[in-house]
């Protein structure tokens, strides 16, 4: 039955409008395509051909050759030496196991190491090489080129470490490098690209983490074709990169060598500075540890002998260490009362062998006393009431501000880690840090360097530069970089009466070289080298009344770690100063005994630039100097132990 025509004639219009419509859509589709298509082909030709050109070719960074760094005479400190590790890539081997049995046949492979091998193969792409070995030595790099056909796969590569050859003489100064880790990583806010290679080293601490930027270089880069899957083709070019920038310590590692050995034995730290310019020419910290074990990675074994060692080896003691500076702290309120004119050269405090103050018994350490006690008479016999009453006077403002003067209590800047920076007590700082109010026995502690006061052995020499100089004397321990020199700092006046710092000086002799003198056993005979110094100790436990009225305990019947800190600082030539000397020895007891031998047996190594005549010992020491210069000599081989003309 045919569909009447009315019907038909509607239902071609309908379809007519709906395929002009889908053909509409069709065409403008069409014509929106080809205008996509001229505009990736044309406009944006050169984008997609350069992201196209950057999907074959890859940047590759190459590691820059670290600075070294170098002693005041050019003696290599920290250098970087060849390091060969051995790699293997899993393509080209074949028999993965078997390469690895044979490889084990010629060098130092245990078991675990293999199975890490192993695990790492399995989840690295076969084209890229992985690690078997690192700080191979080359004897047994010698045996893989020999076998080289029988190991496929198997390649030795080698770049550049870093090595300390001095070994442990200078490991709390330049400090050491090893692996970046994540902890370093989220240190730094804007990473370098280069400390994401696989076994780059960084500055962990010391002057290797402190200048890290000068240290480093820039890296350099290679331009390599790779393909789909990122398997290296061929190298396009390449651009070397930069070395780190090379620096010159100024420190003597002669002298370092010297002052290391000298501490054997102690826990210790010495410090060595030129009070001309302020050069640090040695800064010893004992015992010492091999920062090379740290490079190479460091065993658990070795690192808990170090931590679990009571004298504390990885402690910088010389920059890092604050103790109770003890009597020579007297210096700066001697200067502070002279300025005030509180007290003149002649004025004297009586002493009984005690001052009582608010109730409170504080002693001298001579029980019976020293009777009247003028300025020099005090520094000399180290009398402790006479400072008693001084401080008294002064007020502990007054004593503050000196020792500021001086460079106590505050940080010193030096490219080490963790300098500390001592304390130099106020009313303010006690209210504010104990919550409680200064009160008087603070400040005649205080007057003898006990209390709340703390110096590091670095503070303590500058105090003594500056007191023989009379300027404020800067240290400076970064000598020339890149072979440029580096600012001299010597520091202008720091405003004392000379008058006043002459008398502080003369009392200073008197220490080393009147009979009187708490240091006249350790005395310089050559006369014109005669040293200025101050003994110093520091007490680290209270004496009860009961335990004074039996009678004080000597340091040698008690733990070690209840002795007293030994002190001593000194300035040489009398006449001519050119450099200050600090030395603490934790636990060692007195100063005079203790600390001042050590003290002058490294003023005269310092002063003549090797090992000094016994004639300038007192006659009575030769014999027993005699014997400790040779036992030092086999300590230290490979140092310089002829005598020389000094500098």
């Amino acid at each position: 039955m045919k569909r009447p025509t009315k019907n038909t004639a509607a239902g071609q219009r309908t379809m007519s409008r709906r395929a002009l419509i889908l053909g509409g859509a069709q065409v403008g589709f069409m014509g929106l395509l080809a205008m996509r298509m001229r505009y990736m082909q044309v406009e944006e030709a050169d984008k997609f051909r350069l992201l196209a050109e950057e999907n074959r070719v890859n940047i590759r960074l190459i590691p820059p050759a670290r600075g070294e760094i170098f002693d005041r005479n050019g003696k290599p400190i920290a250098v970087n030496d060849p390091a060969y590790r051995i790699t293997l890539t899993r393509e080209d081997a074949g028999d993965v196991d078997t390469i690895l049995s044979r490889l084990q046949s010629l060098i130092n492979l245990d078991d675990e190491e293999l199975e890490r091998v192993r695990t790492e193969l399995k989840r690295t792409q076969p084209f890229l090489p992985v690690t078997v070995a690192d700080q191979v030595p080359w004897s047994e790099v010698t045996k893989i080129a020999v076998n080289a056909p029988a190991l496929p796969g198997v390649t030795p590569e080698v770049g550049l470490t870093r090595s300390y050859p001095q070994g442990s003489d200078l490991a709390h100064v330049v400090g050491y490098v090893g692996p970046v880790s994540d902890y370093d990583l989220e240190k730094i806010e804007a990473p370098d690209q280069l400390l994401f290679i696989p076994r780059f080293q960084l500055g962990k601490v010391g002057i290797e983490a402190k200048l890290e930027d000068d240290l480093r270089g820039q890296a350099g880069a290679r331009r390599v074709e790779v393909n789909h899957v990122g398997r290296e083709m061929r190298e396009l070019d390449r651009r070397e990169g930069q070395q780190g920038r090379d620096l010159q310590l100024t420190i003597d590692h002669t002298l370092q060598n010297y002052v290391q050995a000298r501490l054997e034995g102690e826990s210790a730290a010495a410090i060595v500075m030129d009070v001309r310019n302020g050069d640090l020419l040695a800064i010893s910290s004992a015992p010492s540890f091999d920062p090379n074990l740290f490079v190479r990675g460091i065993s658990v074994s070795d690192y808990r002998a170090l931590t679990e060692n009571k004298y504390r080896p990885l402690a910088a003691k010389a920059v890092q260490g604050i103790y109770p500076p003890g009597s020579t702290f007297k210096m700066v309120v001697a200067l502070a009362g002279l300025e005030a004119g509180v007290i003149g050269p002649e004025d004297t405090y009586y002493c009984p062998g005690h001052l009582t103050v608010a109730g409170r018994r504080f002693h001298c350490w001579k029980r019976v006393g020293h009777g009247h006690m003028n300025l020099e008479g005090s520094l000399r016999e180290s009398c402790d009431v006479y400072y008693y009453e001084l401080a008294l006077e002064l007020g502990i403002a007054k004593i503050t501000d000196m020792a500021r003067r001086l460079g106590l209590g505050d940080r010193i800047d030096l490219p080490m880690s963790a300098v500390a920076s001592g304390l130099t007590p106020t009313k303010a700082w006690k209210r504010e840090a104990r919550g409680e109010e200064w009160v008087i026995g603070d400040t005649v502690n205080s007057a003898i360097g006990q209390g709340f006061v703390l110096a590091s052995p670095l503070q303590l020499a500058v105090m003594t530069a500056r007191i023989a100089t009379g300027n404020a004397v800067t240290p400076r321990l970064i000598k020339k970089i890149d072979g440029i020199e580096q600012p001299v700092n010597q520091g202008e006046s720091i405003g004392l009466n000379e008058n006043h710092l002459r008398q502080v000086r003369k009392a200073m002799y008197s220490v080393s070289n009147n009979r009187k003198g708490t240091a006249y056993s350790s005395r310089i005979i050559a006369e014109d080298l005669r040293m200025a110094g101050k003994t110093g100790t520091s007490q680290v436990r209270n004496i009860t009344a009961k335990e004074r009225a039996a009678g004080v305990r000597s340091n040698a019947d008690l733990p070690w770690e209840r002795r007293d800190h030994a002190l001593f600082v000194d300035f040489a030539p009398y006449d001519d100063p050119q450099i200050a000397v600090a030395v603490v020895i934790e636990h060692g007891g007195g100063g005079s005994s203790a600390a001042a031998p050590v003290a002058r047996d490294i003023t005269l190594q310092a002063l003549y630039g090797g090992e000094p005549p016994l004639d300038a010992y007192p006659t009575k020491d030769r014999n027993r100097i005699r014997e400790q210069q040779k036992k030092l000599r086999e300590y230290r081989p490979a140092a310089q132990t002829q005598s020389k003309s000094r500098a």
